[in-house]
């Protein structure tokens, strides 16, 4: 009798992973993956600081540290927003990167002044336009 029930578990346990996958696909088809290649790609060709070339000491890493979980504890935001660059350097912080609208904006920028403060922040943020 256990060993029925055992079986008939098994086998509905292995039919719902199997079917799982099949689901997925359609998911994924209807909002396209976050793309900040191209984004990416200009940034590099400035002289301008990037979050790789920060100097990491340890209040500036504190710094953008803080204003990233801010950032992302933020589940109104969009995948963008959370991806925004938050680079620090010698307390000063810049912000860069895309997000879907200027209400994003003004939100991460209002999370990194509370942070740093009115005047230790540059907002490069862009707002993503909807035509590509």
């Amino acid at each position: 009798m256990i060993r029925r029930y055992r079986s008939a578990l098994y086998i509905g346990a292995l039919t719902g992973a199997l079917c799982l996958p099949v689901s997925m696909p359609a998911m994924q088809q209807t909002q396209p993956a976050p793309d900040n290649t191209k984004v990416n790609k200009r940034e590099q060709k400035t002289a301008e600081p990037s979050a790789d070339q920060a100097k990491n000491t340890k209040s500036d890493t504190q710094l953008m540290a803080s204003i990233r979980r801010a950032v992302v504890k933020d589940k109104s935001l969009s995948t963008y927003a959370h991806n925004v660059k938050i680079i620090s350097e010698h307390g000063k912080v810049t912000l860069k990167g895309p997000v879907n609208s200027e209400d994003e904006k003004r939100t991460i920028e209002a999370y990194a002044k509370k942070v740093a403060g009115d005047e230790n922040v540059t907002s490069e943020i862009t707002v993503k336009s909807d035509s590509k």
